[in-house]
């Protein structure tokens, strides 16, 4: 070889192009890779959006094959407001509901005034308590602890921002493709899986397509199923004032 001429090795021109061309793949899952917190809030508005009014059934079924149903009006506004009245059956007509964040209050016709109530409660029985009936957020009220993906789901691990709600700890699994959850198991501090919510029949609404049935059973309650149907969502901005106890008794005239 000429003095002062230099030619690179092969090993060494190989190396170089394995070390560039894991440092593009590294780029390339940094940039397509989303943050759990952002995929848990897209799953939220997928599910509804952050204000809005719908119309739904609650249906309780015991171990007998017996069946009770409710049909409820409910709003809801930003972070923590949601409101709910029933419209049927005529012996629950006039009841309405108030959540202020981690405050509930139950509103009787006959009582006259709002009463207190838990999220660990339930206006209706059954499986569904009051956190599932007037939910908020889940990005609100949990933090993702981990995400694992399996095929074409996220699984996602949700632990409670504060003790004061219902759950401590969720296991949702989601369809990546849609962003929609299929299952969400709930479990109590102690590990103990308190139920399960599985969601079915997705329905386009305004442009969306949400699940339009939530089912619930609970190895706590064998035999106890409890269903809700979601005939309509739509979008829509309310006044404070609507989430008010003022307010609660005409919660219905907003329909």
């Amino acid at each position: 070889m000429p003095c002062g001429t230099y030619k690179e090795k092969p090993m060494v021109k190989n190396s170089w192009s394995r070390l560039l061309l894991s440092a593009l793949m590294l780029v390339s899952i940094r940039a397509s890779a989303q943050d759990p917190e952002e995929i848990l809030e897209k799953i939220d508005r997928n599910l509804a959006p952050e204000s809005f009014e719908s119309y739904r059934k609650l249906i309780n079924i015991e171990p007998d094959g017996k069946s009770r149903e409710y049909l409820l009006f409910m709003v809801k506004k930003g972070r923590d407001k949601v409101a709910s009245v029933f419209l049927s059956p005529a012996s629950d007509k006039g009841r309405a509901t108030l959540r202020l964040g981690d405050n509930m209050w139950l509103y009787i016709p006959d009582v006259g005034k709002p009463i207190r109530t838990t999220s660990l409660q339930s206006v209706v029985g059954g499986v569904f308590n009051n956190a599932d009936i007037l939910r908020l957020d889940y990005h609100i009220e949990y933090s993702v602890k981990e995400l694992k993906q399996t095929g074409e789901e996220y699984v996602l691990d949700l632990q409670a921002r504060s003790s004061n709600i219902a759950y401590d700890r969720l296991r949702m699994t989601v369809t990546k493709k849609t962003l929609l959850p299929t299952k969400i198991e709930c479990f109590a501090a102690s590990g103990i899986l308190i139920k399960t919510l599985y969601f079915k029949e997705p329905k386009v609404f305004e442009g969306i397509t949400r699940p339009t049935v939530i089912e619930t059973d609970s190895p706590l309650q064998r035999g106890y199923k409890s269903i809700m149907v979601y005939a309509s969502i739509k979008t829509r901005e309310f006044p404070d004032e609507v989430f008010t106890l003022t307010f609660l008794p005409r919660v219905e005239t907003l329909r």
